[in-house]
Formats: structure tokens, sequence, C-alpha cells
């Protein structure tokens, strides 16, 4: 069944703080070591209006599995700033405020801890149950992640033959990675407005494109499920050049991912965004999804991370502090305002910013 005959029958609390050898993905679990990096964002208004104010998201508030945050420092010059956090999202914002003036400029320096993380999905193990409170809140719909109508009817007809959530998580994985494709013309990371996508029938994006369908999707099907917005800070140690960062200069490298919660395994890692991307940019390019390389990252992408990539936060629909615009639908990006309104964060002429990162090497002793 192809694409197009399937879709038709499917029919804030806030508070001051300062705070290798290559191998392929599919080759089991990769190192338990710890890698430390440290992120520097530095933002610019070039153009500013009146009093002027932005926001810019930390590394993930919290500990995880695969990230611990040690530390988020931040600076604006000539302005105010603060963090504002909410644990439920995982989410930390810095915000400043300048007056009319005074150049905007705002520095975030986060140093964090990441480790290479994989769930045996052979058999349940003995990951603790999560919080009944949070698997709720990660079944919500939101504005860009409806879970009914197309969405539900969707994932009713991909998930039909699956007797267990962990077969309906891979059939919802199965399907986004044979039926979407990488659209190199999205700007940015995408929108993520999967009802658009489903109803237009236009499975094209970029990461918050791609796994934010599997999110909503996986919602639908009653699976808890949430992406996890971040960028990429070195490059790939498995093997896929486009699956890492070229160089230090990391500013065009965010990267969405999802998990999915699974009883007996717990939060569950996965990347078809990461598969796609694969097809299409892993050299020679436009690879089939019978080739080898393809493969080998549709096996490890289910259920396994390489952590050469930093984690922002989990959160959706957010209202900046003190802004007068509409909230967004997910912060990856540094965001900006003027007295003349929301800037486009993607637009150099008045946004300028730049995200380094550099590993900071074990120290013994």
């Amino acid at each position: 069944m192809n694409r197009r005959d399937f879709l038709r029958s499917a029919g804030a609390v806030a508070s001051l703080a300062f705070a290798k050898t290559p191998r392929l993905l599919a080759e089991g679990p990769t190192s338990e070591s710890w890698r430390t990096f440290e992120v520097k964002t530095r933002v610019e208004i070039l153009k500013s209006s009146g009093a002027t104010r932005v926001w810019l998201p930390t590394a993930l508030i919290g500990k995880t599995p695969f990230q611990k945050t040690l530390s988020n420092g931040f600076s604006a010059g000539g302005g105010m700033a603060r963090i504002v956090e909410s644990r439920a999202d995982a989410i930390g914002i810095i915000a400043a405020e300048f007056p009319a003036g005074v150049k905007p400029v705002v520095t975030l320096t986060s140093r964090v801890a990441t480790k290479n993380y994989a769930v045996d999905l052979s058999a349940p193990g003995k990951a603790p149950k999560a919080n009944r409170a949070e698997l709720e809140y990660f079944l919500r719909p939101t504005k860009l992640l409806p879970t009914d109508g197309i969405v539900k009817a969707t994932a009713t007809e991909i998930t039909k033959g699956a007797k267990t959530d962990i077969e309906k998580a891979r059939a919802i994985y199965e399907w986004i990675v044979d039926n979407t494709f990488r659209d190199p013309k999205t700007r940015g990371c995408g929108i993520g407005d999967i009802r658009f996508m489903l109803e237009s029938r236009d499975l094209g994006g970029k990461c918050a494109d791609l796994n934010a369908l599997y999110v909503g999707l996986a919602r639908a099907a009653g699976l808890p499920a949430r992406d996890v917005y971040g960028v990429r800070t070195a490059k790939s140690d498995l093997g896929y050049k486009s699956l890492g960062a070229s160089s230090e200069n990391i500013t065009k490298a965010q990267h969405c991912r999802a998990e999915v919660y699974i009883g007996g395994y717990g939060w569950v890692p996965v990347d078809p965004a990461d598969v796609r991307k694969v097809v299409l940019e892993e050299p020679p390019g436009n690879r089939p999804l019978d080739d080898e390389m393809v493969k080998k990252a549709r096996a490890r992408l289910f259920g396994s991370w390489e952590m050469n990539w930093m984690a922002y936060n989990f959160a959706h629909d957010i209202v900046l502090p003190r802004s007068a615009g509409a909230p967004v639908g997910f912060l990856m990006y540094p965001q900006a305002e003027t007295t003349d309104g929301r800037l486009d964060s993607l637009d150099p002429d008045r946004f300028q910013y730049e995200i380094t990162s550099r590993e900071i090497p074990a120290t013994n002793g």
C-alpha cells in the first residue's frame, strides 16, 4: 500500500541561577563512559527597536540516563537576565531584557555530561515505574500535536495488528521511516504541524516534523511520548558523517529526537528522522531503504541514541516570559522581541547568534 492510499484509508517557576574507532549504529551497545561538553551560545540583536527581550533554551533541567546538566551560566551586559524553569518539561529559559539604547547581547554557557544510551528491548527489564502524572502529561494533545481526528485514525490503522505496547511503538516507528522523507528545503528543523502533514498528505520535513509525527501518533495510540529538543555537539563516532556536527561551530546543528514510554522498559529513545537523514545525506546521498548503512541506522535508532548531542527540553506551547507575542510551538532556537514584534530567529540580518561546542577531556584522579 503506498502512502497516498494508506492516508486515504486512515482518513513556569522562576529562579536565578549561574551556575575512537568508528562503528556502525547497529553493532551493539556503545561506550558506557560519560563525556563532558561545554556549549556556548551568544545572541546579538543587530537592529533593535525600543525595549528588547531575548530568550534562550538552557541545557535540560534535571538528570536523565543520557545527560547530566552540570551548569547553565549566563550574562546580559547592560540588561537584566534570569532563568525560568518548568520541571514538567525539564525546560530552562534564559529570559533577558534590555532597555532602549542598550545593545542587546546575551551569552549562555552550558556544561553537560552525556552518555550513549541504549535500552535492551529483547525482554522487559526492571525499569522503575514512571509517575502516573508524568505519563498522563506526555499523553496530552498540544496545538501542533493533536491526538484526535486524522491523527487518531492514522495511529489506529498503523497499530491495528499490534498486541503489545512495544509492538505499537515499533509499528509507528517503521511507518514513519517507510512513509516520510527528509525535505532539504524545509527552513530550520521544521514546524511540527502534524495534522497539516497528514491532511495534506505531504509527509516531508525535517526532525521537528518527522519526530513530532512519531510523538503525536504514539500519544494517539495511548503511548506516552515526548519530543526531546537539542543540538548536536560533536561528530559521530559510529560511522555516520550525516549524524554529527562537522565542526565546533554548531549554530545550525539543532536536532529534535523522541522518546516513548513502554512498561517494563521505561523511556525508550527513538529517532526515525535520523534514519531519513541517513537516506538523504549520508554520502553519496539518496540511499535506498535497503542500503546496508540505512538498515543499520534503522535497527539502531529504535532503542538507542549516540550522545554526541545535548538535550534542551521536552516542551511544547511555550509562553515566553513577559512576551507580548504568541506562544512558540517548541524552544530549540533563540527567540527575541522588540517593540516592533517577534523577530525571525532564522533571519541573520536582524537576529545574529552563534553556538559553539567543545569537548572537555576527562582527567584522571
